[in-house]
């Protein structure tokens, strides 16, 4: 695998058909690698002691490429032996075929289906079991599982690019906890990779880093990483420190972490997560407003029929509006500023 000119990821995309489910082979350095399916690809190091198990996913969205390109270096790097891993790592590209049109989905939004269906009607809802397997399968083999949240040595990073500008152009949606304390540690990282902006959840969701935190423990986390580009087209230059951090996370036991003090968070809780429930649905500010623009309270900023929708405080904020999404799911979160 490491002398193959073509990319484990460009092989994933345009020959799946030539990934062996479940094949392993042992590098020069002693680390194990596991084609575990098309687009998702395991690393173990030799020895195990006190290691994390990290799940690092891209591509959940086909057309949200920077986090896609992140991803596919650091396993090239990985299998070229130019890094060497001192954790279990597992890499997923998510929705491949979406990747190769270019865009958000083929069929249905696959960061929708991670939660107790069972459907296969489309692709993504096979590709969204498929993907599950294989996330039961990782962690079900990690030695030290952990009991709770507080010990958990696992790790998700589920990294995506919005549709739209951003006043916080870096961001992170920390998936409901159910009662458990918000990490620290996990905070201290992610400022450390400029992403400095956080956004709790308050409720379930069918989101692939709520499904890993609720399931199997994980410190889980949607992480916003700019505005959606095609292919090559992205300021990599923009994410150096995103990916010194993910480096560090993978090659060190322990990544270099500022003081928690030294790092300029910015918290917001949601106010309002409102759904789209008709063919009449539509969004009363313009599509280039970017994400965390506040309105005063009382602004108009939706309507779904009948039903208003406005801001119930003053500076409540806008976040992921989209009212192109199918009946029934999410087109709109509304934010407020907040302490953790």
């Amino acid at each position: 695998m490491s002398t193959n000119p073509i990319s484990f990821l460009a092989q994933s995309r345009f020959s799946p058909e030539t990934i062996q489910a479940q094949q392993r082979f042992q590098l020069s350095n002693g680390t194990t690698v596991e084609t575990c399916c098309p687009g998702v690809i395991t690393f173990e190091p030799a020895s195990l002691h006190a290691a994390k198990s990290i799940l690092l996913s891209s591509g959940v969205h086909g057309n949200e490429t920077a986090p896609i390109e992140i991803c596919e270096a650091l396993v090239e790097d990985l299998l070229q032996e130019k890094i060497k891993t001192q954790h279990r790592v597992m890499f997923i590209f998510g929705n491949l075929p979406a990747m190769n049109i270019g865009e958000r989905f083929v069929e249905e939004n696959l960061n929708r289906l991670f939660n107790a269906s069972v459907s296969i009607d489309n692709q993504e809802q096979v590709r969204a079991q498929e993907l599950k397997r294989e996330v039961h399968r990782f962690f079900e083999s990690d030695s030290a599982a952990p009991s709770s949240h507080s010990d958990s040595k696992r790790i998700h990073y589920d990294l995506h690019t919005a549709i739209r500008e951003s006043k916080n152009e870096k961001f992170v949606v920390y998936p409901f906890l159910h009662g458990h304390e918000y990490s620290k540690q996990q905070l201290r990282f992610l400022s450390a990779c400029d992403v400095n902006t956080v956004l709790l959840s308050q409720s379930p969701t069918s989101t692939f880093s709520y499904y890993t935190s609720r399931n199997y423990n994980t410190h889980g986390f949607t992480v916003e990483l700019g505005k959606v580009k095609p292919f090559g087209e992205n300021n990599m230059a923009s994410f150096r420190n995103v990916n010194e951090m993910l480096t560090q996370l993978i090659t060190r036991q322990e990544p270099i972490l500022p003081p928690l003090d030294e790092c300029p968070l910015d918290v917001f809780d949601v106010k309002q997560v409102i759904d789209k429930h008709t063919d009449d649905f539509k969004l009363h500010f313009a599509d280039n407003i970017p994400n965390f623009t506040g309105f005063p309270k009382g602004t108009l900023l939706a309507t779904d029929g009948d039903k208003e929708y406005r801001a119930l405080e003053n500076d409540e904020a806008i976040v992921f509006p989209n009212a192109n999404v199918a009946l029934g799911q999410r087109a709109l979160l509304t934010v407020v500023r907040c302490e953790i």
